[in-house]
């Protein structure tokens, strides 16, 4: 089969031809049909965060395709259904972050193209419980990228507490930052898109954005606090400037949810207007197997738009250096 793998960290992806592996007790092996590109593939490639992966191995969590194999006391999904791998490759199941409903917090977390190998290739093995079954409505093509940008944004508003009629600034509008605005609509509340791009503000505009700012040209804490600031703000740029900006923009009882993970990882945060004004800073770590379940439900139900484009693997450095350059309007999404 064909796979894309991270020969070393720091360096270009290989191509390889390698053999399709066979699946182990609790393991589906599964055949791919998509799999979109998301920043964090990148920093794994690259060996960005504190804790590493392991090279050789092969990057992909937002993966869709068919169940071909099971194996022993692989039982939830049969071949022929048609499963997602997300960021969430296995978790323990019974650890009290598990047994809360905050599975994504567990400790003994394996993760999907970053401590096992990942969906950037032909074939792919998953664990079954913690694959998610594909609605017939929703397309394989869209079903990647709201795999990892849909599940992420939306649990990101969702911890967010937002109220319908309270002001969300997304700061960011790419592959997460397109569906966020959505769900932050979703959730009933008034959107502020900031980027540095005019053609991502057009495309907020499109999906619904009720006001845009270009951080490149206009003060963003300023002109959000023009607006009468923002109830919550998700940050969703690899930049610890943007988090402080999303912070400021904050009005008095305003939520900050970080959710992008820069490779420089500090910000600075005024103890006196955090203590004063009675903000909060919220972490928020993709999404659990129930919230991609109803990310899938609201694309069914025509509630959300995905903005991608079709790439194929033999172009997967190409295809980095075109999300680094700032080039893809939203989503890349491999197809096989």
């Amino acid at each position: 089969m064909k796979a894309a793998v991270v020969p070393e960290l720091g360096a270009k992806l290989e191509i390889r031809e390698l053999p399709v592996p066979e699946p182990g007790p609790g393991q589906v092996l599964i055949r791919m049909q998509t799999s979109g590109l998301c920043h964090t593939d990148i920093h794994a490639a690259a060996g960005d965060w504190p804790v590493k992966p392991n090279p050789p191995f092969t990057p992909g969590h937002e993966g869709v395709g068919i169940v071909e194999e099971t194996g022993p006391d692989a039982s939830l999904h049969k071949v022929g259904d048609r499963v997602a791998i997300a960021w969430l490759g296995k978790a323990c199941g019974h650890c009290s972050y598990c047994v809360d409903g905050w599975e994504t917090l567990c400790e003994s977390q394996q993760n999907s193209g970053y401590s096992m190998d990942g969906a950037w290739a032909e074939y792919a093995l998953a664990f079954d419980s913690h694959v998610v079954t594909v609605p017939e409505a929703v397309s394989s093509f869209d079903a990647a990228p709201l795999t990892c940008a849909g599940v992420t944004t939306f649990k990101a508003l969702k911890v967010s507490r937002i109220e319908p009629g309270e002001t969300a600034a997304v700061f960011g509008v790419g592959g997460l930052g397109h569906l966020a605005l959505q769900y932050a609509r979703d959730f009933g509340g008034r959107v502020i898109a900031v980027d540095v791009e005019d053609s991502k503000l057009g495309l907020a505009r499109q999906l619904g954005a009720d006001h845009v700012i270009n951080a490149r040209t206009t003060d963003p804490v300023a002109a959000i606090r023009d607006l009468g600031g923002a109830d919550v703000a998700v940050a969703l740029a690899t930049s610890p400037r943007v988090f402080e900006q999303a912070f400021g923009s904050l009005r008095r009882g305003g939520r900050l949810v970080c959710v992008a993970l820069p490779a420089d990882d500090k910000m600075t945060v005024p103890i006196f207007d955090t203590v004063i004004g009675g903000k909060s800073i919220i972490g928020s770590i993709v999404g659990t197997r129930k919230d991609l379940t109803d990310v899938f439900a609201l694309h069914a139900a025509g509630r959300t738009k995905v903005i991608a484009q079709e790439r194929h693997l033999d172009d997967v450095n190409t295809c980095i250096e075109e999300v680094l350059a700032g080039q893809v309007p939203a989503r890349l999404v491999f197809t096989f």
